[in-house]
């Protein structure tokens, strides 16, 4: 990145920023998409609010106290001053973030904001049919304060510890990722298993074109999670921009064709799930290593993470949308495989990895991963447990029968009334979904 005086912006790299926050922004609708369209009929809403509600809870928790305890002035590198930033004091006024000195300090905590939304929404995946909806409010307000922002002070703050240890994360392999990936683990252990999946039926998922309109809108707001990273509009941006794309296609096929060559037919849910993996594993890494090196890095984090989700299959681990294969396995593979192939010709601000001689940096990044798994999972696991003994964590099981689209929101995913035409009597069919006949009149002509 150029170097500019302090509080000098460029406008080039303002409006990338703003447009790169926009982009992680769409990332939430996005993944309510791909989440809800993978889940049971009678639950695709219930799943689709709870990523898209992390948009409001977490924003006002963001102004309020979480940004301040992200990247306000750190207290010995392990958490940041909760009054510096408290309800945004001296943001607008502040001087630019170290890191992105081009920039207003206003739109660096927003771009950061977008992150901390979509964070928590990966972890309904793993908990979904069967969490309570005030639960999982209670839950993201504790995980913005006790997970999200230490990780994001460790890893982005100048004097956060892991980061002044020597770990890179270019943008959320660990703070993101690993997080989320770890409390979708506690969380599945937390609520135990769905009815269904005791008597191990198999669910069918509600729409399929749902998960692919929702993969496209992840990859492409993608671009401005990796690319946005950059903080500036030059050639690094540009690099990052680059090989979020090309991991992202790699792990598709690679998803795909590894399930060919187990037997499986080439299938539109399979190469969704490998791009999104692709996408998670090159995060970390997208403004540290070359362009053939983000293709390798798709590949084998799509065959691990396929392999973690076959693994868990045969576990009684109930973690709906496997989101600890995906999220926590591919980041986890992603901060590794940085440790490898990271390169000081593609960013000169980094490490060379172990495959350019630097076995110290590997091991660093086995250090920083080890002890963000470690936190996250502990702390999340602990979270769960706390929201459990102020209210019931799980929906009964009635009201999992029912669905929680309707016992939780009283709503359905699909309503409407069908007429029948030349028939022996009138024949009037309610149905809650495209596919299901909930009830049939017959009416005398």
């Amino acid at each position: 990145m150029p170097n500019f005086d302090e509080g000098t912006y460029n406008s080039a790299d303002i409006a990338w920023i703003l447009i790169s926050a926009a982009l992680v922004f769409l990332m939430t609708p996005g993944l309510a998409f791909f989440y809800g369209g993978m889940v049971h009929r009678k639950n695709v809403l219930s799943t689709m609010i709870k990523s898209v509600v992390a948009a409001g809870v977490i924003t006002v928790m963001w102004v309020v106290v979480s940004f301040s305890l992200a990247f306000g002035e750190s207290i010995n590198g392990i958490i940041g001053n909760p009054a510096t930033f408290a309800f945004f004091q001296n943001v607008n006024s502040g001087a630019p973030w170290a890191a992105a000195p081009t920039i207003p300090l206003t739109l660096f905590a927003v771009f950061q904001l977008m992150f901390a939304i979509i964070t928590p929404g990966l972890v309904v995946g793993a908990v979904a049919e069967r969490i309570r909806f005030t639960s999982y409010i209670l839950f993201i307000v504790l995980f913005s304060v006790f997970v999200y922002s230490p990780l994001a002070h460790w890893t982005w703050h100048p004097e956060g510890f892991l980061l002044k240890m020597g770990v890179l994360d270019f943008a959320g392999g660990t703070v993101v990722h690993i997080s989320a990936g770890m409390a979708a683990l506690a969380g599945a252990l937390v609520l135990k298993r769905r009815k269904s999946h005791i008597e191990n039926k198999e669910i069918p998922p509600a729409n399929i074109p749902y998960v692919l309109i929702g993969t496209g809108l992840l990859w492409f707001g993608w671009f401005g999670f990796n690319g946005g990273s950059a903080f500036g509009s030059g050639a690094l941006a540009v690099s990052a921009f680059a090989t979020t794309n090309m991991a992202a296609g790699a792990a598709g096929l690679s998803w795909m064709f590894f399930d060919v060559l187990r037997g499986k037919k080439p299938s539109v849910l399979g190469f969704c799930i490998g791009a999104v993996v692709g996408l998670v594993a090159i995060t970390p890494s997208a403004g540290f290593v070359a362009i053939p090196v983000s293709i390798f890095i798709g590949v084998v984090a799509a065959i691990i993470s396929n392999l973690a989700v076959m693994w868990k299959s045969r576990t009684s681990l109930d973690d709906t949308l496997d989101v600890f294969p995906c999220h926590g396995v591919g980041g986890i593979v992603g901060m590794i495989l940085t440790g490898v192939f990271a390169s000081k010709q593609i960013n000169p601000a980094g490490f060379d990895g172990l495959f350019y001689g630097d076995a110290t940096f590997f091991l660093t990044q086995l250090k920083g991963v080890a002890i963000v798994v470690t936190f996250s999972f502990v702390m999340s696991y602990g979270i769960f447990k706390l929201v459990n003994l102020i209210q019931p964590i799980r929906v009964s099981s009635a009201e999992e029968e029912e669905g929680l689209d309707a016992s939780q929101h009283n709503e359905k995913y699909y309503q409407g009334t069908l007429f029948v035409e030349n028939s022996p009597v009138e024949t009037i069919i309610e149905v809650d979904t495209l596919h299901k006949i909930d009830t049939l009149h017959k009416v005398p002509a």
